[in-house]
């Protein structure tokens, strides 16, 4: 298949691409039927239950960092590609049993289980992408994050639409884990001549890769990143996860009007993302960053004291394209201060800081929508983005007076090691 400017994808392209597809359905399809769900398994949101169902994404989430954590070193024992598959496999059985669950505990056990193989997920899909066109990984690795908004478009407006009519949301998760063996079965096809996934010829040793992960931690400005990470994943899945609740408790919508809402913000993202890719320049991250969360802080403020559900979906998809660069674009200016560290295991341990993000943020907005109202909750969504701003932004100052200071010292600055400059800044 080739696309514009030359794009060549392998079967492996199209297997990454379904997996995002699916890994984004397994993780909105759960918010869209949410009210659904709360009332069959008895914790009702509208009566005290929002903290319960703030709780499934945080056990979720815990499951999915301890996964991350150990995907480096499941991948440099058994390779990329069959624990990338495997992966899929227990998302989507995770998925399956959640369709099966008649209790609230199996459904959160049923959906930790989900968790584990979307944590590997997570932590393996952008560099087994990147191991695939190694000339040009940017490139192919922006295409196949597309698929994230897509699924999640995707899957709010049908599984939306399926509950509105009164399709179960049983057959509807149940439906995701079937399509889920799909990716799975593709990774896992024999290989044909020149077909091979590039792995490395050995396995990978576990001091080797603990060695690359000892590094980055050791690194002081790394713990800035992470504690962006965190912010930036919470402020995303804190308006993922419960706007298309709040439209159904607030606004009186029906489930389809709720995963409208949702599909407003993901498509906010799709067209950030696509936008931003084409757009911007390495350089201009930490502006893009610290501009996007400014802008998101002022929209998002104004969300708990709108009464116009119009204006609200309006400002869902303007969120969005706020809300866009903020994952791919902090992971990608933290390599440029980190220089010297082995990026795969940054990306890893940087989504170890915004999935406990999403996790908590999902919690705690149920926790204090109990407690003072859903539309005082969502004020927590802002005070993420203020966060991510100040964070990036103070690095972004930090790094402009290095370089006025390295510019200042002349030729001697120049001979020192590009590692060293960066650490001085």
């Amino acid at each position: 298949m080739t696309g514009r400017r030359g794009l060549t994808f392998t079967r492996f392209d199209h297997a990454a691409f379904l997996t995002f597809f699916t890994y984004a359905s397994a993780t909105v399809v759960i918010p869209v039927a949410l009210v659904s769900l709360a009332g069959e398994l008895d914790f009702d949101l509208a009566a005290g239950g929002m903290a319960a169902g703030g709780a499934l994404n945080l056990g979720r989430n815990a499951l999915m960092v301890v996964s991350m954590l150990a995907c480096g070193f499941l991948a440099g024992r058994w390779g990329k590609r069959r624990t990338f598959a495997h992966a899929v496999l227990l998302m989507g059985g995770g998925i399956g049993l959640c369709a099966l669950a008649p209790a609230y505990g199996l459904l959160f056990v049923a959906l930790s289980v989900a968790g584990i193989g979307e944590g590997i997920i997570e932590g393996l899909a952008t560099p087994f992408v990147q191991d695939l066109h190694p000339d040009e990984p940017g490139r192919y690795i922006n295409f196949a994050h597309a698929f994230w908004p897509i699924g999640v478009l995707s899957t709010v407006l049908a599984a939306g639409a399926l509950l509105a009519s009164g399709v179960s949301w049983r057959w509807i998760l149940g439906a995701i884990a079937v399509l889920s063996v799909v990716p799975a079965a593709v990774l896992l096809m024999p290989y044909r001549d020149g077909r091979r996934f590039p792995e490395h010829p050995e396995p990978l040793p576990w001091r080797t890769v603990l060695g690359h992960a000892v590094v980055i931690l050791r690194r002081p400005r790394f713990w800035l990143f992470f504690a962006a990470m965190f912010v930036a994943g919470g402020g995303e899945m804190g308006l993922t996860y419960w706007s298309a609740s709040y439209i159904q408790l607030y606004f009186g919508g029906s489930a389809w009007t709720g995963g409208a809402g949702t599909a407003c913000f993901a498509a906010g993202m799709m067209v950030g993302r696509t936008g931003w890719g084409y757009l911007i320049r390495q350089h201009q991250l930490p502006a893009l960053v610290v501009g996007s969360a400014l802008a998101g802080t002022a929209v998002t403020l104004v969300f708990p004291v709108l009464n116009h559900l119009w204006i609200f979906l309006g400002l869902l998809f303007v969120a969005g394209l706020a809300t866009a660069p903020f994952w791919p674009s902090v992971q990608a200016y933290s390599a440029d201060r980190l220089p010297g560290t082995d990026t795969t295991m940054l990306f890893v341990l940087l989504s170890c800081a915004g999935v406990p993000g999403c996790g908590f943020m999902s919690w705690l907005m149920g926790y204090v929508g109990n407690r003072s109202g859903l539309d005082q909750a969502f004020y927590l969504v802002p005070g993420c983005f203020l966060v991510l701003a100040v964070l990036i932004g103070a690095d972004w100052l930090q790094a402009r007076r290095g370089e006025r200071a390295a510019g200042g010292r002349g030729s001697a600055v120049r001979h020192q090691p590009a590692s060293q400059r960066a650490e001085g800044a």
